[in-house]
Protein backbone atom coordinates (compact mmCIF):
# COMPACT_ATOMS: atom_id res chain seq x y z
CA UNK A 1 0.00 0.00 0.00
CA UNK A 2 1.38 3.39 -1.00
CA UNK A 3 1.35 5.50 2.18
CA UNK A 4 2.67 8.52 0.33
CA UNK A 5 -0.35 8.52 -2.00
CA UNK A 6 -2.66 8.10 1.00
CA UNK A 7 -0.99 11.07 2.69
CA UNK A 8 -1.54 13.06 -0.51
CA UNK A 9 -5.26 12.19 -0.33
CA UNK A 10 -5.37 13.32 3.32
CA UNK A 11 -3.63 16.58 2.41
CA UNK A 12 -6.05 17.15 -0.47
CA UNK A 13 -9.03 16.68 1.88
CA UNK A 14 -7.46 19.01 4.45
CA UNK A 15 -6.85 21.68 1.80
CA UNK A 16 -10.51 21.47 0.77
CA UNK A 17 -11.59 21.82 4.41
CA UNK A 18 -9.20 24.76 4.85
CA UNK A 19 -10.62 26.56 1.81
CA UNK A 20 -14.18 25.96 3.04
CA UNK A 21 -13.46 27.22 6.57
CA UNK A 22 -11.50 30.21 5.33
CA UNK A 23 -14.36 31.23 3.05
CA UNK A 24 -16.89 30.75 5.85
CA UNK A 25 -14.79 32.83 8.26
CA UNK A 26 -14.47 35.61 5.67
CA UNK A 27 -18.19 35.54 4.97
CA UNK A 28 -19.02 35.76 8.70
CA UNK A 29 -16.47 38.58 9.11
CA UNK A 30 -18.04 40.48 6.20
CA UNK A 31 -21.45 39.99 7.79
CA UNK A 32 -20.18 41.29 11.14
CA UNK A 33 -18.81 44.54 9.66
CA UNK A 34 -21.57 45.08 7.10
CA UNK A 35 -23.50 48.33 7.24
CA UNK A 36 -26.71 46.25 7.25
CA UNK A 37 -25.60 44.49 10.44
CA UNK A 38 -25.42 47.64 12.55
CA UNK A 39 -27.55 47.20 15.68
CA UNK A 40 -31.00 48.73 15.49
CA UNK A 41 -31.27 48.85 19.28
CA UNK A 42 -29.40 47.73 22.38
CA UNK A 43 -30.80 44.20 22.12
CA UNK A 44 -29.80 43.63 18.50
CA UNK A 45 -26.81 41.26 18.68
CA UNK A 46 -26.61 40.21 15.01
CA UNK A 47 -23.21 41.79 14.26
CA UNK A 48 -21.71 40.54 17.53
CA UNK A 49 -22.94 37.00 16.85
CA UNK A 50 -21.45 37.13 13.35
CA UNK A 51 -18.14 38.32 14.82
CA UNK A 52 -18.10 35.40 17.28
CA UNK A 53 -18.87 33.02 14.45
CA UNK A 54 -16.06 34.48 12.31
CA UNK A 55 -13.61 34.12 15.19
CA UNK A 56 -14.55 30.47 15.75
CA UNK A 57 -14.28 29.66 12.06
CA UNK A 58 -10.91 31.41 11.83
CA UNK A 59 -9.65 29.29 14.75
CA UNK A 60 -10.85 26.14 13.01
CA UNK A 61 -9.10 27.24 9.80
CA UNK A 62 -5.87 27.77 11.79
CA UNK A 63 -6.21 24.27 13.26
CA UNK A 64 -6.68 22.76 9.80
CA UNK A 65 -3.64 24.70 8.60
CA UNK A 66 -1.62 23.19 11.47
CA UNK A 67 -2.93 19.72 10.54
CA UNK A 68 -1.66 20.25 7.00
CA UNK A 69 1.80 21.13 8.34
CA UNK A 70 1.85 17.97 10.48
CA UNK A 71 0.90 15.70 7.58
CA UNK A 72 3.36 17.32 5.17
CA UNK A 73 6.20 16.30 7.51
CA UNK A 74 4.77 13.00 8.77
CA UNK A 75 7.37 10.25 8.44
CA UNK A 76 5.88 7.24 6.69
CA UNK A 77 7.92 4.38 8.05
CA UNK A 78 7.36 0.83 6.90
CA UNK A 79 6.19 -1.43 9.72
CA UNK A 80 7.85 -4.84 9.64
CA UNK A 81 5.89 -7.92 10.80
CA UNK A 82 5.69 -7.89 14.59
CA UNK A 83 6.48 -4.18 14.87
CA UNK A 84 4.45 -2.24 17.44
CA UNK A 85 1.83 0.22 16.24
CA UNK A 86 2.97 3.84 16.25
CA UNK A 87 2.09 7.08 14.49
CA UNK A 88 2.22 6.54 10.74
CA UNK A 89 0.97 2.96 10.89
CA UNK A 90 -1.83 1.66 8.71
CA UNK A 91 -3.87 -0.70 10.84
CA UNK A 92 -6.65 -3.08 9.82
CA UNK A 93 -9.01 -3.96 12.68
CA UNK A 94 -11.78 -6.52 12.80
CA UNK A 95 -14.69 -6.05 15.18
CA UNK A 96 -18.03 -7.87 14.94
CA UNK A 97 -16.96 -9.49 11.64
CA UNK A 98 -16.36 -6.09 10.06
CA UNK A 99 -12.91 -4.94 8.96
CA UNK A 100 -11.88 -1.29 9.11
CA UNK A 101 -8.65 0.44 8.05
CA UNK A 102 -7.10 3.21 10.15
CA UNK A 103 -4.14 5.49 9.74
CA UNK A 104 -2.66 6.37 13.10
CA UNK A 105 -2.04 10.07 12.60
CA UNK A 106 -0.83 12.95 14.75
CA UNK A 107 -3.96 15.08 14.18
CA UNK A 108 -7.20 15.38 12.18
CA UNK A 109 -8.82 12.41 13.89
CA UNK A 110 -12.11 11.33 12.37
CA UNK A 111 -11.17 12.35 8.84
CA UNK A 112 -12.37 9.70 6.39
CA UNK A 113 -10.37 9.30 3.21
CA UNK A 114 -11.35 7.04 0.31
CA UNK A 115 -8.26 5.39 -1.16
CA UNK A 116 -7.75 2.38 -3.44
CA UNK A 117 -11.37 1.31 -3.11
CA UNK A 118 -11.36 1.42 0.70
CA UNK A 119 -12.10 4.07 3.27
CA UNK A 120 -9.37 4.95 5.74
CA UNK A 121 -10.21 6.67 8.99
CA UNK A 122 -7.58 8.86 10.63
CA UNK A 123 -7.21 7.84 14.25
CA UNK A 124 -5.20 9.84 16.77
CA UNK A 125 -3.50 8.58 19.93
CA UNK A 126 -5.88 10.79 21.93
CA UNK A 127 -8.91 8.71 20.93
CA UNK A 128 -9.88 5.68 23.05
CA UNK A 129 -9.12 3.21 20.24
CA UNK A 130 -5.94 5.05 19.28
CA UNK A 131 -4.69 4.89 22.90
CA UNK A 132 -5.37 1.17 23.03
CA UNK A 133 -3.67 0.43 19.71
CA UNK A 134 -0.37 2.22 20.33
CA UNK A 135 2.34 -0.30 21.10
CA UNK A 136 0.17 -3.32 20.21
CA UNK A 137 1.06 -5.76 17.44
CA UNK A 138 -0.64 -7.66 14.63
CA UNK A 139 -2.74 -10.53 16.02
CA UNK A 140 -3.43 -8.91 19.39
CA UNK A 141 -6.89 -7.97 20.62
CA UNK A 142 -7.82 -4.69 22.26
CA UNK A 143 -11.03 -3.99 24.15
CA UNK A 144 -12.92 -0.73 23.90
CA UNK A 145 -15.82 0.25 26.14
CA UNK A 146 -18.99 1.04 24.24
CA UNK A 147 -22.33 2.23 25.60
CA UNK A 148 -23.40 -1.30 26.43
CA UNK A 149 -20.27 -3.44 26.83
CA UNK A 150 -16.57 -3.86 26.14
CA UNK A 151 -16.05 -4.69 22.48
CA UNK A 152 -13.15 -6.78 21.18
CA UNK A 153 -11.13 -5.40 18.26
CA UNK A 154 -8.63 -7.80 16.68
CA UNK A 155 -5.59 -6.29 14.97
CA UNK A 156 -5.41 -7.99 11.58
CA UNK A 157 -2.72 -6.03 9.74
CA UNK A 158 -0.09 -3.41 10.60
CA UNK A 159 1.76 -1.68 7.75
Amino acid sequence: MNKSALRDQILARLHIELATQTAAAQSARDEAISEESKPENQYDMHSQEAAYLAEGQARLAAEIHANIAFYQTLPLASFEPGAPIAIGALVEIEARHRKTWYLIGPRAGGLEVPFNGQTFLVLTPQSPLGRELLGKREGETVYIATRTAREAHRIMTVR
